[in-house]
């Protein structure tokens, strides 16, 4: 009996097809059918019933898939343990970040440095709300994440902050608070914001400042791009509140106004899960990251 015949039935069982099994092997189907057809002969039995469409476990095929299974569970944890002792790291990992990031961070150049030390690991990369990161982290369906801040550690993640930022007042270049050089955040209820999407934490952060000074922001327009909040505002649409670097970043088109009374803060963090990723790549992403990000202060 081969670890291949085994990982062959397995793949074909749980897909019901040796076509979708072929696929997801890279394997030929008539390679998948003589396999399983081989571990069928050593065994005696028949495993999976061909008689339909849709292949079916027959009854010992049933008994056999979840210690089948196992098996391969048991291979994939000592190649793991082996693979942690000697320092070599392959397989898959995948790292979220906010959309509304910008260019805060050199994400980029991390995964470039993180595959140059780890050439035998796949990278993954997707964008998408803190909210639903922090869903992706718990899980296990992403290793590693960049979020917004929002003030509150989420139960089960662990927060490493990189990034800490005043938010500002961006105004068009003929907007009555264009010749200023701070405004109060409570000035700004009657005005028409221009913010981040729901669920980001930039957007939590305003939303929890403008309660503290005692009104429900309006809302007028809301983009995931940050730099698309700028252009809005430059276009005399409202104000947007957004981080100081990005404001300077459009300078051309936004005045940019100090915001006290209180000041409000934009953070990212790393964020992962406290109880550690679920593979040694994971892990080596997570140290990786920690090492070329510097904590904020």
């Amino acid at each position: 009996m081969e670890l291949r015949q085994l990982e062959y039935f397995v793949t074909v069982a749980e897909l019901a097809s040796f076509t979708k099994a072929a696929e997801a092997l890279h394997v030929a189907q008539p390679g998948v059918s003589a396999q399983v057809r081989k571990l069928e002969r050593e065994l005696g039995h028949d495993l999976l019933d061909r008689s339909s469409r849709t292949v079916r476990l027959t009854p010992v095929g049933a008994t056999v898939l979840p210690q089948a299974q196992a098996a391969l569970a048991a291979v994939a944890a000592v190649r793991r343990t082996v693979d942690e002792l000697s320092g070599l790291v392959r397989g898959r990992v995948t790292i979220g970040t906010v959309i509304s990031m910008g260019k805060a961070i050199d994400l980029p150049g991390l995964l470039a440095s993180f595959h140059e030390a780890h050439s035998g690991v796949e990278i993954g990369l997707t964008e998408d709300s803190s909210e639903h990161l922090l869903e992706a982290l718990h899980a296990g369906r992403i290793d590693l994440a960049v979020i917004g801040r929002t003030g509150t550690r989420p139960p089960g993640i662990t927060l490493y902050d990189i990034v800490n930022e005043p938010l500002v007042a961006a105004v068009g270049h003929q907007d009555p608070l264009a010749g200023r050089e701070r405004v109060g955040l409570a000035e700004l209820a009657d005005r028409a914001l221009i913010c981040l999407t729901q669920g980001t934490g930039l957007r939590s952060v305003v939303e929890a400042a403008c309660a503290g000074a005692g009104f429900r922001p309006h809302i007028a327009f809301e983009a995931a791009d940050p730099h698309v909040l700028a252009q809005l505002a430059g276009r005399g649409l409202g104000v947007a509140l957004i981080p100081a670097s990005l404001a300077r970043a459009n300078e051309a088109e936004v005045r940019l106004v100090e915001i006290d009374r209180p000041r409000i803060h934009g953070s990212l963090a790393l964020a992962w899960r406290t109880d550690g990723p679920t593979s040694p790549a994971g892990a080596a992403l997570v140290a990786h990251a920690r090492a070329r990000l510097p904590r904020a202060d």
